[in-house]
């Protein structure tokens, strides 16, 4: 079974780590505080599902740092920003930055649930896409050289005599390639195919 989500609660305020813990541990979620972003970024597990609360004002990297630092290193965790009443303009920019939301303090209970709760499906959707790409990588690595270069003509649009002229090869000879290039990227038909690699390319 894949791991359960956690929730990162990143804030220089015990007492409003210790809050935000036991609240959501109370409504059973699994979460992990830090009290600033460099020991969260020494201590959570990348790859493992999840998302942060991060404040936006602590020593050292703020929230907001954390978030950029994040998407700079291509770490595909959601960042909920909490704010009191003064950073909201900075917290307007967060979003505007990717961050997943932001939440005023005091906190509203069921808002904090929610923003939570669509972190957390905004990150598994990204961890099953990428889990779909590297299967897909995978079966696209099986493929000869020759298959390759059939496939890529085939998703250009080329019937098989076309492909055979490009190729110098016999007509026969592609739909012996075509045929395994199917059954090796487990496409059920020619737009199955192509939408395959159509993802391969990005």
């Amino acid at each position: 079974m894949p791991p359960a989500p956690l929730v990162y609660v990143v804030d220089d305020d015990q007492a409003i780590r210790e809050s935000l813990v036991l609240l959501l541990e109370s409504s059973g979620r699994s979460a992990r505080a830090f009290p600033d972003s460099g020991s969260f970024l020494a201590g959570f597990e990348q790859g493992a599902p999840g998302c942060v609360i991060a404040d936006v004002r602590m020593p050292g990297m703020s929230g907001l740092d954390l978030q950029r630092h994040l998407k700079g290193a291509g770490i595909d965790l959601p960042v909920i920003i909490i704010t009191g009443h003064a950073d909201v303009a900075m917290a307007v920019q967060a979003l505007k930055d990717g961050a997943s939301d932001f939440i005023e303090k005091p906190f509203d209970e069921d808002v904090l649930a929610r923003s939570v709760d669509a972190a957390l499906d905004q990150n598994q959707r990204v961890l099953n896409e990428r889990r779909a790409l590297d299967d897909l990588r995978a079966l696209a690595a099986e493929l000869t050289p020759r298959e390759r270069e059939v496939m890529a003509l085939v998703v250009q649009g080329l019937a098989n005599k076309a492909v055979a002229a490009e190729l110098n090869i016999s007509v026969r000879t592609v739909e012996i390639h075509r045929g395994r290039v199917m059954e090796k990227m487990n496409a059920g038909s020619l737009s199955e195919l192509v939408r395959m690699a159509l993802r391969l390319d990005q």
